[in-house]
């Protein structure tokens, strides 16, 4: 496929802006004319190769950070939200979608809030209509806010991964025992005794600010048990930064900024056990081995699939991926997207996608090659994995972990060596969701597009009952 037209106004003004430069010395600069540079500012004409060249030579603009992942992210969630039957008089072009996400970001964002709170009391009235116990059967709206300012950051935090990878390098973690070297480390610099809790239902960490006692359960598996210590090194060493970032997000309530600041936390741990620099090498060392990184680092599958999914520091970046965690009720309790791949905001997603198969197949690794409607395809992963506590009558939640790259970076992956990835008969159709989804033939379809009539044919049968 062609590549497409680079629009990326708002940044060259931004840049332009940071600058202190009119848009006639910036221009010269470029070697351009103003009447071009205006243009390109405000998005009537595409950055050619030789002005993002330019921006590069004269003000060290980093190319790889003009991808189009976090426009594609705001594009998406955009047009799902348009695609309420509310705005059925409208339907926008791509090109619309693409100004507004580029040129008034924050208005489109406001949409999207908006639109989720009417979604949200829509469905509140719904509820209490049915009578269901006077429950709200609806998603806490702070953790739907917390779940957006990491989407939209682009799921890396960077003041909060480079502190703790400066920790993990003063504490030399990749040659040492991780559970000795942060144990020592709470220890010597902030006075934390380490206890182990023998209680088979007791919580998983508890720590006493008094006395300082951290408890540990002391059933946890490994990988737990260190992700828990680095946890508590979050707060107590990464706290002035992350308490910063928190702030900085400006969330409309305290609660919102307390589980931001849990997000944090889980972020700096994750961080400090999976370095960015030396995890981003041995996994391309080990290209992707999803088990063979796991045994590298004692971290758990989950923990390296979701450090994965990080690895988009400006200048440095990793694969850019999908990732999702999805329980077995199928809500995806954890979802980030570097890639053209976004998922759904509501309703559940495609059941062709290999992330449904994955509980049936516990233990392995399944792999699919799959096709979006628009035509980019996917090298999709999904395997199933379970967080627990030892212990016969212990709890045991499953989950399905799903993990994949654009087609074009399959060979970075061990797991696409021996598939044939040029036969494009070999690729699955998936969508993000059936009613986003505009497939006219899919046998596996719950609903109707919302963007579709539909048309019933009383004489006629197949696998589903209407045509689009």
């Amino acid at each position: 496929m062609a590549a497409g037209k680079l629009y990326v106004g708002r940044k060259v003004r931004d840049l332009r802006e940071a600058h202190k430069t009119t848009q006639a010395v910036f221009a010269e600069r470029l070697g351009i004319s103003t009447s071009y540079l205006n243009q390109i500012e405000n998005n009537q004409r595409p950055v050619s190769a030789t002005v993002l060249l330019a921006l590069a030579d004269k003000f060290k603009l980093d190319i790889s950070d003009l991808s189009a992942g976090g426009g594609d992210r705001l594009v998406s969630a955009l047009a799902e939200t348009l695609s309420d039957p509310l705005f059925a008089n409208y339907i926008p072009s791509l090109q619309e979608l693409k100004l507004v996400s580029q040129n008034a970001p924050g208005f489109a964002h406001a949409l999207i809030n908006c639109h989720r709170a009417y979604r949200q009391r829509s469905e509140q009235l719904s509820s209490l209509d049915d009578r269901l116990d006077e429950q709200i059967l609806v998603e806490n709206t702070p953790y739907e806010e917390v779940r957006d300012f990491f989407h939209f950051v682009d799921n890396y935090i960077h003041d909060v991964d480079q502190q703790a990878e400066a920790l993990a390098q003063e504490l030399r973690l990749a040659e040492q025992d991780t559970f000795t070297t942060l144990s020592q480390f709470l220890g010597s610099r902030y006075g934390v005794r380490l206890r182990k809790d023998a209680e088979v239902h007791a919580a998983i960490r508890r720590f006493d600010p008094v006395s300082r006692e951290l408890t540990l359960n002391q059933y946890l598996p490994a990988p737990t048990r260190d992700f828990q210590i680095a946890l508590q090194i979050a707060q107590l060493h990464g706290a002035e930064t992350i308490d910063a970032v928190a702030l900085a997000a400006n969330f409309k309530t305290q609660e919102a900024l307390e589980i931001c600041r849990i997000g944090l936390h889980n972020y700096f741990a994750g961080a400090l056990l999976l370095p960015y620099q030396v995890f981003k090498d041995t996994a391309a060392e080990l290209r992707h081995d999803l088990e063979l990184l796991s045994a590298r680092f004692g971290a758990s599958l989950e923990q390296v699939c979701h450090r994965l999914s990080t690895l988009q520091r400006p200048g440095a970046k990793g694969v850019p991926l999908f990732f999702a965690r999805i329980d077995r009720s199928g809500n995806i309790t954890k979802r980030h997207s570097a890639t053209k791949l976004q998922f759904a905001r509501f309703g559940a997603a495609c059941p062709l996608w290999i992330a449904h198969q994955a509980p049936g197949t516990p233990g392995q690794i399944m792999r699919q090659l799959a096709e979006t409607p628009d035509g980019v395809r996917y090298l999709c992963l999904a395997t199933q994995t379970s967080k627990a506590v030892a212990g016969y009558r212990n709890n045991r939640p499953t989950f399905t972990l799903a993990l994949g790259c654009e087609i074009t970076y399959a060979d970075a992956f061990v797991y696409a060596d021996d598939l044939d990835i040029s036969n494009q008969r070999g690729f699955d159709p998936i969508g993000v969701s059936c009613r986003l989804c505009e497939r006219r033939d899919c046998a596996s379809r719950s609903v109707p597009p919302l963007r579709q009539k539909i048309a019933v044919d009383h004489h006629l049968r197949a696998m589903i009952p209407y045509k689009l």
